[in-house]
This record gives C-alpha cells, structure tokens and sequence, in this order.
C-alpha cells in the first residue's frame, strides 16, 4: 500500500511558513541595484534572486536549509562526477554583513539625503571630477619647483637611471657618455630607490654583480676640502645618493650632481643599508654629490607620491562606504586606482604632460577590459553587497595591495616569470614553491565554492581552455612564453567570480595587480624573441677563443686575433669595463690589425674582455657575449679567465 503525501505552505510548520511567505515579498531593493542615469543603465541589470541565511558560515545561499540536497562523496567515478556537480538546487553565496547596521549606515545616510538616482549619480561625478582636480593641481604644483640656485630646475631621475649604461652603449672611449668632468646639475630622485637592483649580470673588473644595486666605490674621503664619496661613473645615481645618504628611501629627495672625470681606486663602504663595490682599476667618468644645506631644502624636493596616494585612499574608502550600486562603485574605483598607479604611484615616466599622454593612451583599451572583467566574473562578487566595511577592506583594500606592486609583491625575489630568472635569481625557486603552495590552496578554496553554486564544471572548462591555451603558446618556435603579473591577474579573475570573503580578497588583489602592469608597462606580449627577454643579458653565444698575447714589457701589451669567422664582422675589446678597440675585417681577409695597450698607470692590474662584433644594415654594430675577464697583473704576467663568477 502506498501512501501519498501532499505538502502545501499550511502544511509545513508555521514559522517555515512565515519564512518563506516573507521571503517571497522581501525582494532585494532595486535601490541597490544598478545606478541608472537616465533610463539608461550603466551596466546589464541581473534578473532577481531568492537568498537565504546561513548562520553556519556567515553566507547566504539560494535555498532553505531543510530543501537543501547535496550528493555524499564517493570514489567511485560516477560518484565523484556528481559531488562534483554540487547540490541541488545549487548554493549560491552572498555574504551576510557582520554588523550589518553600521556597516550600511552610510549609504543609508546618503540614502536619505539624496533620495533620487541622478542626484547621487551627479554627486558621484562631482566627487570625482574634484578628486581629479585636487590631485593634478598638488602633483604639478611639485613639479614647478624653486631653482635650485647655480643649477636650475632639478632633473627628475628614475631610480635605475645611470648616466653610463654600459661599455657597449658608450662607445669606443665612452664617446657617447660625454663629459666626464666640468660639469654639475640638479637632480631629483623618487622614494623606494633601494630596491632598484640589477636584473642581469653586470661585470665590474673582474667580478659579475646581480640582484643588487649597482653603487660602485663610495666610501666617504676628503675632496676638495669636504668629506665625500667618489662614485664611478656607471653606478646608479639615486642609489648611488641613497649610499651616499643625499636622499631618503621613504620620501626620495634632491642633490647635486658633479662628474669629477677619471679616478681609481673605488673603495667599497657600507651605509644606509647598502653595501657598494670596491674595484681598482681607473675608470674615465665619476661623480660626487653636493649635500643639501637644510632640512626645508630636502623636504621641498621630496617625493609626494604617498602623500597623494593617502589623499586618493581617503576618497576611494568614502565612495566605497557610500555608494552602494555594484557597477558605480566598481567604475569609480577602477579609473581612480589606474590613476593613482599612473600619475603618482608607480608612473611610467617622470615628465608630467607625458604622464598624462601615456595614461590616456592606455586607460582607454584598459577600461575596455575593465568592462568585459566586470560584466562576466566581477558582478557576481559585488553586486547585493551590504558588508560595505568589508567589501572596503577586503575589495578594496587588496586591490590597492596588487596596485601598488613596485612596493607589495615586488619585495619578493621572483623579478619575472620565465625559467631563465627563477634559475638565476637567488631565493626565486623557494619563494615560486611557496606562491604555488598558495595558489593550490587557494584553488581548492574556490573550487569548493564553484561546486555549492553547481558551477564547478564550467569554471573547469573555461580553465582547461586556459591551460591548452598557454600550452599551445609555449610550443610556438623560437618564441618564449612569458606571463606578465597583469595577464596572470587575468586568468585567475574568473576563479574568483562568486560573493565570499575570500574571493572579495583575491579578486580586489588581482584587479589591482591588472592595473599595475597595464598603466605602469603597457600591454605587454605574451611571445617574445629570446633576445628581447634578456634585457641587456647574455645571450648564450660562445665567446671567441684568446691565445696569449705578447707582453713587450711590463706596461705594454699586444693581442693577435688571427681569422675571424666568417660570421661575424670583426671583435672588441673591453678594457677596465671600457670599449677600447673595435677591430673590422677588410673586404680581403679574415683577420683583424693588432690591438697592442698601454698601462695607464704603473703596477696596475687590468681586465680585458673580449667579445664579436656584427654591423647593422642601418649603422652601428651589436655584439655577441663577451669573455669572462682576462687579468694582466701589475707585474706583468697574464692569466686568461678560467671559471665564471657571479656574485649575488
């Protein structure tokens, strides 16, 4: 005998039935739903949803718990398929707001005095349009400076700026880096210079030097009647004043600059948390540092941006606790954390109308993706937000985090994500095992989450696309994949597109890391040439072969190269971290004319290094990599390098 049970709402206990009678006329207010201007709204409105409470993990979710039916998990592997599809009816998340009443009280209390939709749109624009207003004024009243007296208005300097890039740049002689001496100037220098550190090995003497900064000499002597460091000339001028103790790392500063032409003897010296290079050998071009005569003088010149950056966070934490329209709220933070990152944080160039044009150029396809990340993964995580606290802290605040990656995930010692960097890059490996460790753990998290709201599958899917994608780009010849910080924050924005705490977190971090690489590098390649990821490296040619040369006598010496290949368009010396010799095949014959050099000084060592030369169609020359240094000690002998060596 089978019996039929038929269950209506008056069935049902009386308080479930109050539940859910309230819940079918308690809709989610439209008042919080997209800000329309006009009749037209911003964005696509999304079609209603039911939500329930659930008091176990601080979440709303789509169903009552007593409807909910979720597949137990199995091993078996249809048993897994459905766990894996989650319960049914699916789970969708919403955060229940801790306090709830004093975190909408704000937008309650805007609410109130501005009861109309294009009120509150007007006084959004306004707000914003003053921001931009206030922000340009304080940033270009900084750049329109006092002249610094005898030396004019000062130049503004990145913090891996040198004045001598490398021996191959500055020609034979270092011609191209003139002058070496009779010259001063003004300059300026931004905050953080500290962590301006080489990317590629860089040889200095004998030696090769990474993943530091490049202050060569430095310790404090007596010059001209004042105590000062001597610098030589192809050291880092804003970390070479930070040595020196010129400028600070929090709020940069200002100095002034003199080339005091060639010297010897760069002792090394420890200060302000760096450690220099000492190295002997005479160099055509150095500089020392004239010493700011006051604390007003310092602190007019000093770097603003944080200043900037606490006013722009000031604002963007009140829109947030205000604005309640998820398509309002995401719109005003993104512009304004592009501009703050562009203009002030971590800008492209120095130069204040250039900003501008460069923060023009790449806002406008960047707030094209702004759109398309909103409309398909963002909206989910932001819209029928009431915890305005925590969407501000957690959203909010971890998009400033990723924003501001020269001074956050910078610090890590992970500079770019190719196998060549992790390899050489001291701690890259342990801190890469660490971050994947994360990430795991992180994907689990989220995945979890996409299996209640039965959108596991999908999000595998698109993932699994992803995953081919990068494959089939990493199998292109001749080309090498390099994932830049803005497009990893791309792949993984999608695994955030649900309404959780974490995912309010992640998701903010990842929108803000996508800003920094845009507005601070531009829309990168995902393939590039070899040659063009090494960034000045070597590039994996074999170097020529050097047979002994002929010492004449203590102090001259003479280097026969015989037949080049015929590859190549002749061989350069560098002598002393200078090019001093370029020798050319003739239009008859292999071979090259002699290179024969004198000691400058007696008794001093020398290192020479030698590497071949290509012309360019257009004129010019670029070369393949250079030999370790070779050594003619100051009493004559020769030794030919032996093994590489690197210093970290």
């Amino acid at each position: 005998m089978q019996t039929t049970i038929v269950t209506s709402h008056s069935d049902l206990p009386s308080n479930i039935a109050r539940s859910n009678a309230s819940r079918l006329t308690d809709q989610p207010s439209t008042e919080y739903r997209d800000l329309e201007i006009g009749n037209a709204p911003t964005l696509p409105a999304d079609p209603p949803q039911h939500h329930d409470a659930d008091s176990d993990n601080g979440y709303e979710t789509d169903s009552p718990i007593w409807a909910r039916r979720s597949p137990p998990w199995s091993w078996s592997r249809a048993g897994f398929v459905a766990w894996c599809k989650g319960p049914d009816p699916p789970h969708v998340h919403r955060i229940k707001p801790w306090f709830a009443k004093w975190q909408t009280a704000p937008a309650q209390l805007v609410e109130r005095c501005l009861p109309r939709q294009r009120m509150k749109a007007a006084v959004l624009l306004g707000g914003i349009m003053s921001w931009v207003v206030i922000f340009l004024f304080w940033l270009k009243s900084s750049d329109v400076t006092q002249e610094v007296p005898g030396h004019g208005r000062p130049i503004k300097m990145s913090c891996h700026q040198r004045l001598w890039s490398n021996a191959t740049d500055c020609g034979v002689n270092g011609e191209a880096c003139l002058p070496f001496e009779g010259q001063s100037f003004a300059f300026r220098c931004p905050s953080g210079c500290a962590a301006a550190i080489l990317l590629e090995p860089y040889t200095v003497g004998e030696k090769e030097y990474n993943y530091r900064p490049l202050v060569i000499g430095g310790e404090p002597a007596i010059l001209d009647g004042h105590t000062t460091g001597v610098y030589r000339g192809d050291s880092s001028v804003c970390a070479s004043a930070l040595h020196a103790g010129i400028i600070s790392n929090a709020g940069g500063g200002w100095g002034v600059l003199h080339r005091t032409g060639e010297r010897d003897k760069f002792e090394s010296a420890t200060q302000h948390g760096i450690e220099s290079i000492a190295v002997k050998p005479h160099f055509p071009f150095s500089f020392t540092f004239q010493v700011p005569s006051g604390e007003d003088e310092l602190d007019q010149y000093s770097d603003i941006r944080w200043r900037l950056f606490a006013f722009t966070v000031a604002v963007t934490a009140t829109l947030s606790m205000t604005v309640t329209s998820a398509p309002a709220f995401y719109s005003a933070m993104y512009f304004m954390v592009w501009f703050q990152v562009a203009m002030a944080s971590d800008p492209p160039t120095s130069n204040f109308y250039d900003k501008v044009s460069i923060f023009l150029s790449r806002f406008v396809p960047g707030a094209f993706v702004g759109f398309v990340l909103y409309h398909f993964w963002v909206k989910h995580t932001l819209r029928n937000l009431d915890a305005h606290l925590e969407k501000t802290i957690l959203w909010l605040g971890g998009c400033w985090l990723g924003a501001l990656n020269t001074d956050t995930f910078d610090r890590l010692p992970i500079s770019r994500l190719t196998p060549h960097d992790i390899q050489q890059q001291p701690g890259a490996v342990t801190a890469l095992l660490i971050i994947v460790s994360f990430l795991i753990g992180v994907t689990f998290l989220q995945a979890y989450g996409f299996r209640q709201e039965g959108r596991f599958f999908p999000m595998l899917r698109l993932y699994a696309i992803f995953v081919l994608g990068i494959v089939i780009l990493a199998l292109v010849p001749y080309m090498k994949l390099r994932i830049h910080h803005d497009l990893l924050a791309l792949l993984l924005i999608p695994g955030t597109a649900m309404q959780t705490r974490p995912s309010l977190l992640f998701q903010g971090i990842l929108i803000g890391l996508y800003i920094n690489g845009i507005a601070r590098w531009g829309f990168g390649a995902i393939l590039q040439t070899p040659a063009s990821m090494l960034d000045g490296g070597k590039l994996g040619t074999p170097p020529p072969t050097i047979t002994q040369p002929v010492i004449d006598h203590q102090n001259r010496i003479v280097f026969t190269f015989g037949d080049l290949p015929t590859r190549v368009d002749g061989i350069s010396v560098v002598v002393n971290d200078v090019l001093r010799f370029e020798g050319l095949k003739s239009n008859s014959s292999q071979d090259v004319d002699d290179f024969a050099w004198s000691r400058r000084f007696d008794n001093e060592t020398e290192y020479f290094r030698f590497g071949y030369a290509h012309a360019r169609a257009l004129g010019g020359f670029w070369y393949e990599d250079f030999t370790e240094p070779a050594t003619w000690a100051g009493n004559g002998s020769f030794s030919l390098p032996t093994v590489e060596m690197t210093l970290w």
